[in-house]
């Protein structure tokens, strides 16, 4: 028998670590607020550390229930999604992608999907944590990087790996406007964990030496994009991270210049899925999407 903390301390614990809040899991789980601060003090003591830093006014994670909280959440979304698959109506394909892959190019497409496909229902996991395709229900990964990306995997590639340099267009007009890279010296530069920014003024300014240049650094390049549409600077992308916002006049690329590193984005995928024919649908649905981008 598998050793494992009760059931319904780790539900309190992952109610209470979505809302922060013992009150809200409390009513989100139809029990008292007494029991899930009960639940989650008996799972502590079982498991020998704090969860939670309990505050006036709500918690905070520790370090060790940031951890933990992750893997229990996949856990319960894993059995309510092996409960949903038993309905013969309702077929469920799991795309795994980054956070900003995700929120900038796949979630405003996944309303054409649901209408072009009723059939299939899809669960988006937006995370950086790598698929394993085995015990994490996912179908399909999105993922930036080369391949191969493992053994018994196929990958099929959505974006190049160009990166350009864009920034509202209020920064490319007055006194410092940006007309090429040398111009960039008087502005900030929004960097991601990609750490790109080096390698392209490198590029960009040749044999002239790189002078120091104030940053501001994300954990995310959905971040970056969202502070280069704020006028804080100029940031580093994929084009088609930004191609809407390009289109819409809320970013422009200042000069025509880009780099080629070696992260790509694919989709990935097991060569022999759970579901072939729908996990097809899907990764060719994804492949005439980013064609269709690329032609615009």
């Amino acid at each position: 028998m598998r050793d494992m903390p009760p059931l319904n301390s780790l539900k309190a614990f992952e109610a209470a670590g979505r809302h922060l809040n013992f009150r809200l899991a409390a009513e989100e789980l139809n029990v008292t607020q007494g029991a899930v601060a009960q639940h989650v003090r008996a799972l502590e003591i079982l498991l020998k550390f704090k969860l939670f830093t309990r505050h006036a006014r709500g918690l905070s994670l520790t370090d060790e229930g940031r951890r933990y909280l992750p893997p229990i959440r996949r856990a319960f979304d894993m059995i309510a999604e092996a409960t949903e698959n038993l309905a013969p109506k309702e077929t469920f394909v799991t795309i795994s992608s980054t956070p900003s892959f995700a929120t900038r190019w796949l979630v405003p497409r996944l309303g054409l999907f649901a209408s072009d496909h009723p059939d299939i229902r899809i669960r988006l996991d937006a995370s950086n944590a790598l698929a394993n395709f085995q015990s994490d229900g996912v179908d399909i990964a999105i993922r930036q990087g080369q391949p191969p990306f493992g053994p018994g995997l196929m990958a099929d590639s959505l974006f190049g790996p160009e990166v350009i340099a864009v920034c509202h267009p209020d920064l490319t007009t007055g006194a410092m406007a940006i007309r090429s890279a040398e111009d960039l010296r008087h502005h900030t530069l929004l960097e991601d964990a990609h750490g790109h920014w080096p390698i392209f003024l490198d590029a960009a300014l040749g044999e002239e030496p790189i002078p120091e240049m104030k940053t501001i650094n994300f954990s995310q390049t959905s971040l970056a994009i969202d502070a280069a549409i704020a006028r804080q600077g100029v940031a580093l992308t994929n084009p088609a991270l930004v191609a809407q916002d390009l289109n819409e006049k809320r970013l422009c690329q200042p000069f025509d210049f880009s780099i080629s590193t070696v992260q790509g984005y694919y989709a990935v995928a097991p060569r022999e899925p759970r579901n072939p024919a729908l996990v097809a649908r899907v990764r060719d649905w994804l492949l005439d999407q980013a064609r269709s981008a690329q032609t615009l």
